[in-house]
């Protein structure tokens, strides 16, 4: 079975609503849910704030590959366009890591690079991931409170909890 780790980012339209398609189409693979979080973009600073979020899912019909594939049809299903890096978009949807049958899948491959290359330095991440999946780890880099620990309160400046925004009713 293989465990994926998903990030989430909206910035364009109705954002909570985009965030909300990737957990209704993904349905019951998805196990745990983060809060919502609201930041100021990066690298191209001249865009709206972006919500984000951090859902974590099990699916024993995908592999790596599947979950990247799964992942670019939500976004592209939400009009996303591909214009400039890190510019504004309706869906992103990151493979921040995946696991086989508990075994961690690395890969160099430029196309899916794992575990994503950027989460150790992102807040965006880290902060809704550890609400999600309390304990979680990541490969290669270890617990991801000591990550965030790391990055301390410069690192988490800018990331603003959004409790009015719900992905999923809590069951």
């Amino acid at each position: 079975m293989t465990r994926a780790v998903l990030s989430l980012g909206s910035n364009l339209g109705d954002r909570a609503a985009h965030l909300r398609t990737v957990v209704a189409d993904l349905g019951s693979a998805v196990v745990a849910v983060s809060p919502v979080f609201e930041t100021a973009p990066w690298g191209v600073t001249d865009q709206p704030d972006f919500l984000n979020a951090v859902l974590v899912a099990d699916d024993p019909a995908l592999d790596a590959r599947g979950w990247l594939r799964r992942g670019q049809a939500l976004e592209d299903a939400s009009g996303r366009v591909r214009e400039q890096r890190w510019g504004p978009r309706t869906l992103d949807v990151d493979i921040v890591q995946v696991t086989d049958d508990g075994a961690p899948v690395t890969s160099d491959d430029p196309e899916l690079l794992l575990p994503h290359p950027g989460t150790p330095d992102r807040a965006t991440v880290l902060l809704p991931w550890l609400l999600a999946e309390p304990g979680a780890v990541l490969h290669g880099h270890g617990p991801v409170t000591d990550l965030l620990d790391r990055l301390g309160p410069d690192g988490c400046a800018g990331v603003h909890r959004r409790d009015d925004v719900v992905l999923r009713d809590p069951a």
